[in-house]
């Protein structure tokens, strides 16, 4: 039998430093490394693996992703899963959300070709109206924004959530306090003792907030939430600046617009971009966070 013959087909579900914990079509897990010192793989990698002893094995070949979203900033880059369906970004007013990360975290769905939805979570808090009137231009540009309160409400947020996730592989991202884990608990089956599995194989002791992790939330492993680590900085310099309005609705529509065909909409005589913001068709946090990330890409380079 060649190598290659010999190779089997896995999903990897969990990491943990150089261990990876991947899963087989017929549903069984196994601890897995990758071969060298270098490891590529993200959850959701598609790879090619050669067993080495009992539930144990090496990756040999990661498939071609179909995505992958990513942050990077000046010193590293960061995947949190590929292969995924769509993005759901939960939010909430108390802690109110910070509208920077949310638009940081759309910009890059939209580079890697990722469908995003928002999730405001705690709506019978008081804050809840101010962060509505917040995510009015998301709703304004085309975004789905969903509504719930996970622990206020949890058959109106299941009955709300569901019909969303179903058929998906979800990837959640969220800022701490937000109710990413409360959301888990509602809509997995049995998370914890999913948790317990990953790190008893991983050896880690406690289940990691530094990598990503796949839940299945049904038995025929057609819909997954895939949850992700809690982050205080969302870079990204894997964007090309002259990109970045167009990976922001709001302001991709009023380019066509602009005078110059190289215009950066911060300065330049007739943007089309900076007119629509005058007539007040583009919110003021939106002008604001674009001139801040295009800043940020164009001068953390020298």
């Amino acid at each position: 039998m060649s190598r290659d013959n010999a190779l089997a087909d896995g999903l990897v579900v969990s990491a943990h430093g150089r261990h990876y914990l991947i899963e087989t079509p017929d549903g069984k897990r196994h601890q897995v490394r990758p071969r060298g010192k270098k490891s590529e793989c993200v959850v959701g990698d598609r790879v090619r693996w050669l067993v080495t002893g009992k539930a144990e094995g090496v990756i040999e070949h990661v498939e071609p992703r179909i995505n992958v979203l990513t942050r990077q900033d000046e010193w590293r880059t960061k995947s949190f899963a590929a292969n995924v369906d769509q993005l759901l970004v939960i939010v909430a007013g108390e802690p109110m959300f910070g509208e920077s990360q949310l638009a940081r975290a759309l910009i890059a769905a939209g580079s890697a070709d990722i469908p995003a939805l928002i999730g405001l979570n705690k709506i019978d808090l008081p804050q809840a109206e101010v962060a509505r009137e917040r995510l009015l231009a998301y709703r304004a540009m085309g975004i789905k924004v969903v509504e719930f309160s996970l622990k206020a409400d949890p058959p109106a947020a299941r009955r709300s959530l569901l019909p969303l996730l179903q058929g998906c592989r979800t990837l959640l991202l969220g800022p701490s306090g937000a109710g990413k884990s409360t959301l888990i608990n509602l809509i997995v089956p049995d998370a914890g003792a999913q948790v317990g599995e990953i790190s008893r194989a991983l050896n880690s002791g406690r289940h990691t907030t530094t990598t990503a992790q796949w839940y299945w939330l049904d038995a025929e492993r057609r819909s997954a939430l895939i949850d992700t680590p809690g982050f205080q900085e969302f870079g990204l310099q894997h964007i090309d600046a002259a990109n970045l309005a167009l990976l922001m609705p709001d302001l991709r529509t009023h380019v066509a617009q602009c005078r110059f065909y190289n215009c950066t909409h911060r300065q330049e005589p007739g943007c089309g971009v900076a007119a629509a913001c005058a007539r007040g068709e583009i919110a003021p946090s939106r002008w604001r966070i674009y001139r801040e990330i295009y800043e940020e890409m164009t001068t953390a380079r020298f």
